[in-house]
């Protein structure tokens, strides 16, 4: 699957536990399988929702050998390979190349934020060394922004960078990346990780997405993937509407990605608890979130769920407001990052 396009949904699968916190392989396996026969475009482990970070390198690596094993073929792997240096990167790279993964992901720095500069400087590397396709991951809400300029100066001049994930919930920056890639390299995959923009962004020639509520509702967003492009609009214009409180709801529960879990057990898989405590007052929330979860379900058709919602004060429940998460990310054109460059370049001119 060396040269097949990144394009469609690809899921970005939770990580299942057993009772004791280990991995559970055979939920796992078949949390997998399901995934594929409901018609999923590509299969993405080891991002956020995986819970990447909560995992040793060594169940990251098993975690993409459990699933390369299981797709067997069958679609893409969009594998996550985010690790602390370039060596592990690297690493995880060529393990995710020995299986036969399309791709990895590959976030900016977390935790230390380095210049944009250097950003460029880490991907560049990376470029260079790396034995499988590359996409950069854009979440600035946990990890390094990566600016439109650099992005687009990878994207022109390495072809092992073959795409990028834009989970920041900004629409004009994703127009800005179209804009500036697409028409010197329309082959470039420009992929949404915020499913609120699935519709807007495939309305202005997007890929498709990695959205995590593609785990929990495959068959409504494969639909609105297949209508978008069809051309069928209106109809995809519908099920992005019915989507929007399902994946505020989820995100409703603290702890991320509790209430994507429990949208998981709402569809009959046992996904174990987060690799993180909950504090008692959360514990006593989740049964009501997942029973708005499974009602949100029925609503969008879900055969195997309850079509009404019966639950007390339903419409007066917490909804996610995703303004507090993405606030602080929702410029259009200059970031942060941007400001900090050109301060710095600023002193520099001027021996300060």
């Amino acid at each position: 699957m060396s040269n097949t396009p990144i394009k469609g949904i690809y899921v970005p699968n939770i990580t299942p536990y057993h009772p004791d916190g280990t991995l559970n392989e055979g939920e796992l396996r078949n949390i997998v399988s399901w995934l594929i026969d409901k018609g999923v475009s590509g299969i993405f482990p080891n991002g956020s929702l995986g819970e990447f970070i909560r995992l040793s390198f060594e169940e990251r690596k098993k975690v993409i050998s459990i699933i390369a094993d299981e797709v067997d073929g069958r679609v893409p792997i969009l594998a996550g390979a985010a690790e602390p240096n370039t060596d592990l990167v690297l690493e995880m790279c060529h393990h995710c190349a020995d299986l036969g993964c399309r791709a990895v992901s590959i976030t900016g720095p977390y935790y230390f934020k380095p210049s944009q500069e250097s950003i460029e400087a880490y991907f560049q590397d990376l470029a260079e060394r790396s034995p499988i396709d590359i996409v950069v991951y854009n979440i600035p809400t946990l990890a390094s922004e990566i600016s439109v300029p650099v992005l687009t100066r990878l994207a022109l001049n390495y072809p092992r960078i073959v795409g990028t994930k834009d989970s920041s919930a900004d629409m004009c920056r994703f127009l800005h990346v179209m804009n500036a890639i697409k028409p010197t390299r329309p082959d470039f995959s420009v992929m949404v990780g915020w499913e609120e923009l699935l519709v807007p962004t495939m309305m202005m020639g997007g890929d498709g997405g990695t959205v995590s509520t593609a785990g929990v509702a495959p068959e409504v967003m494969m639909k609105i993937y297949h209508d978008c492009v069809a051309g069928n609009w209106e109809q995809a214009k519908d099920y992005q509407y019915k989507l929007l409180e399902l994946f505020q709801t989820m995100l409703t529960a603290k702890n991320f990605p509790t209430g994507f879990r429990l949208g998981y057990e709402a569809r009959g898989f046992t996904p174990g608890g987060v690799r993180f405590p909950n504090a008692p007052s959360e514990v006593n929330d989740l049964t009501a979130i997942k029973d708005k979860i499974s009602c949100l379900l029925g609503d969008c058709g879900l055969g195997d769920l309850p079509h009404s919602c019966s639950i007390p004060n339903f419409e007066a429940q917490a909804t996610y407001n995703p303004v507090s998460m993405a606030q602080s990310t929702q410029t259009s054109g200059v970031s942060r990052n941007d400001v900090e460059d050109i301060v710095r370049k600023v002193m520099r001119n001027l021996n300060i």
